[in-house]
């Protein structure tokens, strides 16, 4: 988790658009949004956060095949620590380990 969030950011996430898509709603919570295709907008108090993807290429490490989302965050109306609390709770609930 970082301790700061920009007003535009990206993200190279370690899923599928499926696995996104599932796992898109529980780490935005309560919020009210809508799903478009490849985006989705969410309403956080006065302010939103506008998310946008694409599939890359996969990364490739010697035999293991990662896939690969390139996400968009764009927040708009929402001050510093607006931006830390929602990215907080999303943040942890799509940290994914191992082990």
């Amino acid at each position: 988790m970082q301790s700061f969030y920009a007003v535009r950011f990206e993200r190279e996430m370690g899923c599928t658009e499926d696995e996104w898509l599932r796992w898109l709603p529980d780490a935005i919570g309560d919020h009210h949004w809508k799903l478009q295709t490849h985006s989705a907008g969410v309403r956080i108090g006065d302010g939103a956060l506008g998310l946008s993807w694409t599939t890359g290429q996969p990364r490739v490490i010697a035999l293991m095949r990662m896939p690969r989302l390139l996400v968009s965050f764009r927040f708009v109306g929402l001050d510093e620590a607006q931006r830390y609390a929602f990215m907080k709770r999303f943040d942890l609930y799509m940290q994914r380990g191992g082990g």
